[in-house]
């Protein structure tokens, strides 16, 4: 354990100094305070920032995850000459990628709620589940983009990777998904839907935050019938433990590769 916060102090550093994670901040920071100012309210605010978070979280942390792993070889090399076990190294630097990214979301979309004065008892639950919801899902794209450099040593093949694994997710999920429910509209559907629903994490981000805004809009087709079957608290439950699977898989994956390469 000690090992590992070290290297976690030393990755957090470097992280949070980087110029693309304060832009990542502020970005939020921005676009929070904007639309706060426009819209007048808080539960405005955070309905206009549900599609933000949905799409640009998992690009932005699976894009630097991957170009933070492979530049970080030297400093991985160099740590495996040490008495250190390979796995306090890696928990360590994919603590460094996660929590800075993590905080930055945090910090960008909080603060202006705090300044504004728009946190009340109507808007926490909202603000906290958007929030888990941003923190989960970086760390499983960072899981991901940790998995995809363990695998792929070629920074441009792996971006490249990363950068399909995210449209396929966000863009082409949904698409696919509706063709289906349309080819087989003659049986139910709605095991396979739900099962569907739980093969994509954005997908269940998605779910767990209109669970809680209600807006059908905004849920896909998957998300609607989530929502219809598995609404309420037993849902939200649901999705959660979907996105910690999300979390775990991968991450166990990459913890596997990274054991097993020859550096």
């Amino acid at each position: 354990m000690k090992d590992i916060l070290k290297i976690v102090r030393y990755e957090l550093a470097n992280v949070a100094r980087n110029r693309w994670v304060i832009a990542y901040a502020v970005f939020f920071f921005v676009v929070s305070d904007v639309l706060l100012r426009l819209g007048g309210d808080a539960p405005r605010a955070l309905l206009s920032l549900l599609n933000v978070v949905i799409l640009l979280i998992p690009l932005v942390t699976i894009v630097f995850g991957t170009i933070y792993w492979h530049s970080s070889r030297e400093f991985t090399e160099l740590l495996l000459t040490q008495p250190v076990e390979r796995r306090a190294i890696f928990h360590g630097l994919f603590a460094g990628l996660v929590v800075p990214l993590s905080a930055a979301f945090v910090l960008g979309v909080s603060v202006p709620l705090v300044l504004h004065r728009a946190i009340d008892a109507q808007t926490v639950t909202p603000l906290l589940l958007m929030l888990g919801s941003g923190v989960a899902l970086t760390a499983i794209f960072g899981a991901i983009a940790v998995l995809i450099g363990g695998l792929v040593d070629d920074r441009l093949r792996g971006l490249g990777i990363a950068l399909g694994t995210w449209l396929l997710l966000t863009v082409a999920y949904d698409g696919l998904v509706m063709a289906a429910s349309v080819m087989f509209a003659d049986y139910p559907l709605e095991g396979p839907m739900l099962a569907l629903t739980f093969l994509n994490p954005i997908d269940l981000a998605r779910v767990l935050l209109v669970l809680r805004f209600d807006i059908a809009a905004l849920m896909g087709y998957t998300g609607a019938v989530f929502l219809q079957w598995l609404g309420g608290v037993r849902g939200t439950v649901l999705a959660a433990a979907g996105l910690l699977a999300w979390t775990l898989v991968p991450g166990l994956l990459a913890l596997r590769a990274f054991k097993r390469k020859d550096f």
